[in-house]
């Protein structure tokens, strides 16, 4: 019989799980939930980018949208000029901490089917985006 001698593992060994504020991205864009479809395309396409964080009139997050929604309500039958972004996002959120693991922030995203999930701190506000890589 071989004796094996066991050593504690050190603190360096042990592996770091990555977080969201490790990979989001910076906020971007925000605008006011009483936005216009028509304006906040323009707005998206002014800053070239594909997705709008939403505030509401206390600068909490309360959602985001990508042009493709944005063009989908557009070009909707019931669509008219007056139609606000508060009118399209439903219930707030989804939305993530940026201490939520990677691998869990992940998972929420391709069981919703997500391609942008926006981070917020404590109070709500925004912090940023997190994107899946295609």
């Amino acid at each position: 019989m071989t004796l094996v001698q066991m050593q504690p593992r050190s603190a360096s060994a042990t592996p770091v799980s990555k977080t969201v504020a490790d990979a989001m991205d910076t906020a971007g864009p925000q605008v006011c939930d009483d936005m216009t479809v028509e304006v906040a395309l323009s707005v998206m396409a002014s800053a070239r980018v594909g997705h709008l964080l939403i505030c509401d009139n206390d600068a909490l997050c309360t959602g985001l949208v990508t042009q493709a929604q944005l063009t989908a309500v557009r070009d909707s039958s019931a669509y008219t000029d007056r139609v606000q972004l508060r009118d399209i996002l439903g219930d707030r959120g989804p939305f993530t901490s940026p201490v939520t693991t990677m691998a869990e922030a992940e998972h929420a995203m391709r069981y919703r089917r997500l391609d942008a999930l926006p981070v917020v701190d404590e109070q709500g506000s925004a912090l940023g985006v997190l994107a899946l890589a295609r």
